[in-house]
C-alpha cells in the first residue's frame, strides 16, 4: 500500500506558495521530495524526514515526488484558530480547515441561504491542464484582457491531487492576477477558500470571491483505467449538473487531442463523451473548436453525439494560438506541450473564448 523511507534533507531545490521541493538522501541514493509546510512544518537541510515514496516508485507523471509525511524530530506547533472541516478524512494526513460554509466562518451568513450563482458562466473541463488555456482564451476575448476587471475563480474538485499547493500553475496564475482565488471542494484542501461540495464551492466562488466566471476541474493527476466509467473525470458531468441547479450557465469544455494516439482519446476523448453525454443530466453549451482539415471534421462528427442533450456552439480558433503562446505558465498535458498537442489547448481556449461572450 505505502512505500516508506527515512531520509535526510540535502538541499531545498525551489519553493512556491504552499510547497517546498527538496533533495533528500535515502538508502537508495537521492530523490526529489515535496513537503507542504502547512501540514508538516518547513524542512531544512539536515532534517530527518519520513517519506512516502509510493508515487515515485510507480513513476507517476504528475507524482514524481517522494512526499514528506513528517519531520519526526521537529514537529510543527498545534494549529490555532477556528475550523472544523476535516479533509483527507481518516487518512494519516487528515487536516482541519475553516470552510466558508461552516458556522464559524465569517461567510456563513452569506452562504447559509445562498441558492444561485446568478447566471455566472461555469466552464467545466476534464483535466487540470485545461485551466491555463481556458484562461488564455477568456482573457483574449474580454476587453482589457487580464487587466480588464473580469474576476475568475477556480473550483478544484478532488478527483486528482488533494492539496491545491501541488499545482505550480495555480500559484503562478494567482500571482499574476489571472485568478481571483482557488476554492477547494470535497476532500481537496489548501485553496484560498475551502468548501464542502462542488455546489458550495460554486456559491463561494460567486459570493465570497465575487467571481464573474468560475472554472471547475479536478486537481492535477487524472486517474483513468481505460474503461468507460473508470476515470476521475466523470466529475465533470456532475459539475455541469451543479452549475445548472444553481442557475449558472454551464460551459462544457471538450477534451480533444491530436497528439494522443490512443483511439479512445483521439479527436474528442471518450471522457468527454461519457461525462457530458451520460453523467451530465442538465443542458450545457458545448464549444466546438472550428479546427481545420480532416481532423476538424472528425471532431465535429464526434461532438454531434452530444447534440441530443446539449447545445453545440461552433467557436473559431483564429488568434487563439497566439494567445496560448502568451500564457504566463508553461502549457502541458499528459507530458505534451503546446505544439505537440495544439488541438487540446485550442479546444480549452475556445471554451474560455465562448465563456467570455456570455459576459456581455
Amino acid at each position: 500500500m505505502i512505500r516508506w523511507r527515512k531520509g535526510e534533507v540535502v538541499r531545498i531545490r525551489r519553493e512556491w506558495p504552499g510547497a517546498v521541493e527538496l533533495d533528500v538522501a535515502v538508502p537508495e541514493g537521492r530523490c526529489r521530495a515535496l513537503a507542504y509546510p502547512a501540514l508538516v512544518g518547513r524542512p531544512e537541510p539536515g532534517d530527518e524526514v519520513l517519506l512516502n515514496t509510493t508515487a515515485l516508485a510507480m513513476g507517476l507523471g504528475t507524482g514524481g515526488y517522494a512526499m514528506v509525511v513528517a519531520l519526526p524530530n521537529r514537529l510543527p506547533e498545534d494549529p490555532q484558530g477556528p475550523g472544523h472541516l476535516v479533509k483527507a478524512r481518516y487518512t494519516p494526513m487528515q487536516a482541519t480547515v475553516l470552510g466558508a460554509d461552516e458556522q464559524d466562518s465569517p461567510h456563513h451568513e452569506l452562504l447559509r441561504e445562498a441558492d444561485s450563482v446568478d447566471g455566472m458562466p461555469v466552464v467545466v473541463a476534464d483535466l487540470h491542464s485545461a485551466l491555463p488555456p481556458i484562461l488564455c482564451g477568456l482573457y483574449e476575448a474580454v476587453p482589457g484582457g487580464a487587466g480588464g476587471g473580469v474576476r475568475v475563480a477556480y473550483v478544484m474538485q478532488d478527483g486528482g491531487a488533494l492539496p491545491a499547493w501541488f499545482s505550480m500553475a495555480c500559484a503562478t496564475l494567482r500571482e499574476v492576477g489571472w485568478l481571483a482565488g482557488v476554492v477547494t471542494v470535497g476532500q481537496a484542501f489548501g485553496g484560498d477558500v475551502e468548501a464542502v461540495t462542488t455546489h458550495t464551492g460554486l456559491l463561494a466562488a460567486r459570493h465570497v470571491l465575487e467571481a464573474d466566471v468560475a472554472i471547475v476541474t479536478q486537481g492535477p493527476g487524472n486517474l483513468g483505467t481505460g474503461t468507460r466509467w473508470g476515470f476521475s473525470g466523470v466529475s465533470a458531468g456532475e459539475a455541469v449538473n451543479a452549475a445548472a441547479v444553481l442557475l449558472g450557465r454551464p460551459v462544457a469544455a471538450l477534451r480533444i487531442s491530436e497528439g494522443d494516439r490512443r483511439e479512445r482519446h483521439l479527436g474528442v476523448s471518450h471522457h468527454s463523451l461519457t461525462a457530458y453525454g451520460r453523467v451530465a443530466l442538465a443542458r450545457a453549451q458545448v464549444p466546438v473548436p472550428m479546427l481545420p482539415g480532416e481532423f476538424g471534421e472528425r471532431v465535429r462528427d464526434q461532438a454531434e453525439l452530444l447534440a441530443v442533450r446539449h447545445e453545440l456552439v461552433p467557436v473559431p480558433v483564429d488568434g487563439l494560438h497566439e494567445a496560448l503562446r502568451a500564457s504566463p505558465v508553461r502549457l502541458s498535458t499528459m507530458g505534451r506541450g503546446l505544439e505537440e498537442d495544439l488541438a487540446y489547448f485550442l479546444a480549452s481556449a475556445a471554451a474560455g473564448r465562448f465563456a467570455a461572450s456570455l459576459l456581455s
